[in-house]
């Protein structure tokens, strides 16, 4: 698994085969068919392994720092992972990890409050977030806000006449003057959430734990 992350990692998970994985590890192509039955049950626990590396909320805190710290460790997490992205939510088989992750957010936010449909809401919200902002950060043709200001002073405003684009001009100028960090949007746009959801929550002892059946 280790390997077949490595592979993905550098490469993608598009070139990634049973092949390829038997030739990276030194192996015989059917060798790994005693591990993994296909290449859908090799994601699944590829997939599993990038969810061991997002930290849990912590019990510790309230529900907004503890979601805080688990959507900026996913952040980080599929940065490393972008091939995962659009596999975190495809899996109909999850793993352990995939499941203990699951079950520690949703007790968060019941835990915190929130009703059944309306963690659901949060959840969905919160997810759609990260994986959407990872998505475009993966894509972006700068790494730090100095390529950043580089790359709009030199690229962008030479494309950007002030008679025919004055607002986007007046932006971007202003931006590079100000060494921008376009990395600090996530924690905007997360705490945005986070206050928007902070209302919905039902403090009251309602969301106790469920009844064991």
């Amino acid at each position: 698994m280790a390997e077949a992350v490595r592979l993905a990692d550098r490469e993608g998970v598009d070139g990634l085969s049973m092949r390829r994985l038997a030739s990276a590890l030194g192996a015989g192509a059917m060798s790994l068919y005693y591990y993994v039955a296909n290449k859908e049950e090799l994601l699944d626990a590829m997939i599993d392994v990038v969810f061991e590396e997002i930290e849990l909320p912590p019990e510790e805190t309230d529900w907004q720092s503890a979601m805080r710290r688990r959507a900026m460790s996913a952040r980080q997490v599929l940065a490393r992972h972008p091939w995962a992205i659009g596999l975190m939510e495809s899996r109909t088989s999850p793993g352990p990890a995939n499941l203990r992750h699951r079950e520690a957010v949703t007790a968060c936010l019941r835990r915190a409050g929130f009703p059944v449909l309306m963690a659901t809401h949060a959840n969905w919200l919160l997810d759609s977030y990260v994986y959407g902002f990872a998505l475009q950060e993966a894509s972006l043709p700068f790494d730090t806000a100095d390529e950043f200001t580089d790359m709009t002073e030199d690229v962008f405003l030479p494309q950007l006449p002030p008679e025919e684009f004055p607002y986007l001009n007046e932006s971007a100028a202003v931006l590079a003057a100000a060494g921008y960090d376009p990395a600090e949007e996530f924690t905007f746009g997360l705490d945005l959430v986070l206050a928007a959801l902070e209302p919905l929550r039902v403090p009251d002892g309602s969301s106790s734990r469920p009844a064991e059946s």
